[in-house]
């Protein structure tokens, strides 16, 4: 039988990760690490070529230089960090990253990026009802697209790459940046619920004693989502909203994961 989902009312505040949970960033982040890592690799003779997978395993929801260099380390390539400051052409740690973030900001603009619908949904949901929201995001370019998808005013706080910079917050999956957005919302994180699509964030949730940790499905697995911390798994977050949802009542039971891994 499917689990009963908990009722974020109920919770003293709830906080979000934004690429893949909040907006569809993950997809132009994505690409634009595709661009870039292809490029080195074919340039610099690295093999296996990049693929996907390498995304999830060691980039997706950590902060950007530390994803370039743990997926280097995959390789046992050795790359200098080279500075913040490094220009995106700079064959090192922060220049790869920096090329990287020059690609997803053309991007951005260009294109422009709009909130899920369930996520937005359930956003507004909670916002009305008085529960104290906050974003947990390793990304610098946080509070741009926060503003540019129109829900920045929704939430309290935003702990996101900048603040791990200035911080020095650990990137995920250590407990640094979930535990760091509970005290900067002023809520118990064992009173509070964390949204992650990546098991970097779910495992970081996970760490900083949420006790209630979902995980937004969006391509990195279910087990893995569950294996790293969360504690329920959906596919969106329309799951949360039974009454926007068109489904039948038996293909919505289907949106919660009670696709465990053998133990």
């Amino acid at each position: 039988m499917p689990e009963a989902l908990p009722d974020l009312l109920r919770a003293d505040g709830v906080l979000f990760d934004l690429d893949g949970v909040l907006t569809p960033t993950a997809e132009v982040h994505m690409r634009a690490w595709k661009v870039v890592f292809d490029d080195v690799f074919e340039r610099w003779g690295i093999a296996p070529p990049y693929t996907d997978a390498d995304y999830y395993d060691y980039v997706d929801g950590k902060k950007r230089y530390d994803g370039v260099a743990t997926l280097m380390q995959s390789r046992n390539v050795e790359v200098p960090w080279g500075d913040v400051d490094d220009d995106p052409a700079a064959e090192t740690v922060c220049g790869i990253g920096n090329r990287k973030n020059a690609a997803f900001a053309i991007s951005l603009r260009s294109e422009g990026i709009a909130p899920y619908p369930g996520s937005l949904a359930l956003v507004e949901k909670l916002h009305a009802a008085g529960v104290p929201l906050g974003v947990v995001s390793s990304s610098k370019n946080a509070e741009e697209v926060l503003a540019a998808a129109g829900i920045r005013s929704f939430f309290r706080i935003v702990v996101d790459g900048v603040v791990a910079e200035r911080d020095r917050l650990a990137s995920k999956p250590a407990a640094d940046m979930f535990a760091a957005g509970a005290a900067a919302l002023g809520v118990d994180p064992a009173r509070a619920v964390a949204i992650e699509d990546a098991t970097s964030g779910a495992a970081s949730a996970a760490a900083a004693g949420f006790a209630t940790v979902i995980g937004v499905d969006r391509g990195t697995g279910a087990d893995a989502l569950r294996k790293a911390g969360a504690t329920v798994v959906v596919d969106d977050l329309d799951a949360f909203l039974p009454e926007t949802r068109t489904d039948s009542p038996e293909n919505a039971c289907d949106v919660l994961s009670d696709r465990r891994e053998s133990k």
